[in-house]
């Protein structure tokens, strides 16, 4: 299944993030030796204890919602933290990637989905902010792009619409803010039961944790 959906996604420049939360460190080895390298945690103290058991050249993604308070015990490795949903904590990432001597990437984490359980910036208020001088406060942070989760529905097209409003959200951002900026390039959108939407509507960055571990 790994190898299958792997190249699936390489042929369509598309990074796969093998959501690991809850698995054991076998599971994780497994994969890792078939050369996966990019795992996702939702937990930062079951990251931590990854981080330190299994290999270093592990590319750890934070794809849950973060505390402030837990920010600097993830600080000096993370690769990328994808839940950024408020500007309280992207001053925790900057004061902690500071101290740590580190730039760290993140994304945006847009609301797209109709549920009160997901969290994340709405339109207007990601676009008032980066509207500010945003950078110069947050030298040591660094937007690479944005995050959605859609409902959770059996409705494709519902699925379809909210990925589609978020590739239009980035692609406006990257017009006015980042034009030049190549770095910033990254949609992660898509998980085990909506990435095939999520690859024909821009995803560049999928999120799959069942159909590579199965169900928990």
């Amino acid at each position: 299944m790994y190898k299958n959906l792997n190249d699936t996604l390489s042929a369509q420049q598309i990074q796969l993030v093998a959501v690991s939360k809850t698995k054991p460190n076998e599971a994780i080895l497994s994969l890792y030796e078939q050369g996966q390298r990019h795992f996702g945690e939702n937990r930062v103290q079951e990251l931590v204890e990854k981080h330190e058991q299994l290999p270093k050249d592990i590319h750890w993604h934070f794809i849950g919602h973060l505390q402030t308070n837990k920010v600097k015990y993830i600080a000096s490795f993370i690769h990328l933290i994808h839940s950024v949903d408020r500007v309280k904590i992207l001053k925790e990432i900057q004061k902690q990637a500071k101290s740590n001597d580190r730039i760290i990437d993140v994304l945006l984490q847009i609301k797209i989905a109709e549920e009160d359980t997901k969290y994340g910036f709405d339109e207007t208020t990601i676009l008032d902010f980066l509207a500010t001088d945003w950078s110069t406060r947050y030298p040591n942070v660094r937007i690479v792009g944005l995050m959605g989760m859609g409902t959770f529905s059996n409705d494709p097209q519902q699925t379809r619409q909210e990925f589609q409003t978020l590739k239009k959200l980035f692609d406006r951002i990257k017009k006015d803010h980042f034009a030049t900026i190549e770095s910033f390039r990254e949609r992660s959108m898509g998980m085990s039961g909506d990435y095939t939407i999520a690859a024909e509507e821009g995803s560049t960055m999928v999120r799959i944790g069942s159909l590579l571990f199965g169900q928990r």
